[in-house]
């Protein structure tokens, strides 16, 4: 499977980032690719380019505040999730994923 997404929380410092490593590594231990883009205080860093997001299966938001560009992911299954909640359990997340994606 192939997921992209976006990390996102109010301070756009900690949360943001260990989301994006725990999605990233929970992924990667059940044989996905995972590419996230962070949006914070200090802008977006490692910014989802439109091929990826042609490419992606699904896209995940772990986001606690509004965020840039949501638009980009029309007509791609959308996840939405709190950061808190990825960070209290990225493998059940994406085991979660994988079941609702083989169900489409």
């Amino acid at each position: 499977m192939n997921i992209v997404g976006i990390t996102a929380c109010p301070t756009g410092i900690a949360h943001t980032y260990i989301t994006k490593k725990k999605l990233i590594q929970a992924a990667e231990s059940r044989g996905h690719h995972c590419r996230i883009e962070t949006q914070g205080t200090i802008g977006v860093e490692d910014e989802l380019t439109p091929q990826e997001i042609a490419d992606a299966d699904v896209v995940i938001l772990a986001v606690d505040v509004k965020i840039h560009g949501e638009e980009r992911f029309k007509g791609k299954p959308v996840i939405r999730i709190t950061t808190e909640t990825v960070m209290q359990n990225a493998l059940g997340l994406i085991q979660k994923v994988e079941s609702l994606i083989q169900k489409k």
